[in-house]
């Protein structure tokens, strides 16, 4: 595939989303083709997932069932959307992606990250990003920023107690460990330009000479 496949990746309130849109306007001022999508969602069928997953609701969803949903419309949302425009060549943002599924079920609901990769990579059939960039907070910031910002919808994930937020956190930097060469930690608790310039630094090193 010709395109360049980039996920962004934090806890609850890192700040990822709006970078992301952010870092999408600046390519596409510089010319470049971009797609920013969003994860679980970005089509109709991964949208509907998604509500049930993040339904308040929900409270009683078994854990094993959170991370089969979040990997059915991972597949679904793969095969319709990101992978056309990887053949495309254009630049994919993607709000969350296999990072998530194996740092909030996989060790924070304790299923175990292996467990939950092998779901995945079934879903996925070893489609990783070339780039990630991890959005770093202490969870206690994060989620004050959530509770200030009035506009954005509460999500079941908000709900949890900061210990579950804390291990998020852990894993995290387990995984950018682990694979240093593709996950890239971002410090998220600067002012907002300042995260913006350090993402677009390390996102440059990565794109594709012509646009």
């Amino acid at each position: 595939m010709n395109g360049l496949f980039v996920t962004f990746e934090g806890g609850e309130g890192a700040g990822k989303s709006s970078m992301l849109n952010a870092i999408g306007k600046e390519l596409s001022e510089e010319g470049y083709q971009v797609l920013e999508t969003r994860e679980p969602g970005g089509i109709e069928i991964a949208e509907k997932i998604r509500h049930v997953i993040l339904d308040t609701s929900h409270t009683a969803m078994d854990a094993r069932t959170e991370a089969l949903l979040y990997a059915a419309a991972r597949r679904q949302h793969l095969v319709e959307k990101v992978v056309p425009a990887l053949q495309e060549g254009k630049i994919v943002l993607c709000d969350r992606f296999i990072d998530s599924s194996l740092a909030y079920q996989g060790y924070a609901r304790g299923l175990g990250m292996d467990e939950v990769y092998k779901v995945n990579d079934f879903a996925i059939e070893h489609c990783m990003p070339e780039l990630t960039l991890l959005f770093d907070i202490e969870p206690s910031e994060g989620l004050s920023r959530i509770a200030a910002n009035k506009g954005r919808e509460q999500n079941r994930l908000d709900l949890e107690e900061i210990d579950f937020h804390q291990k998020v956190h852990d894993a995290y930097h387990q995984l950018a460990g682990k694979y240093p060469n593709r996950i890239k930690v971002i410090n998220a608790g600067q002012p907002f330009d300042k995260v913006k310039t350090a993402a677009y630094q390390v996102l440059r090193t990565r794109l594709p000479a012509a646009k």
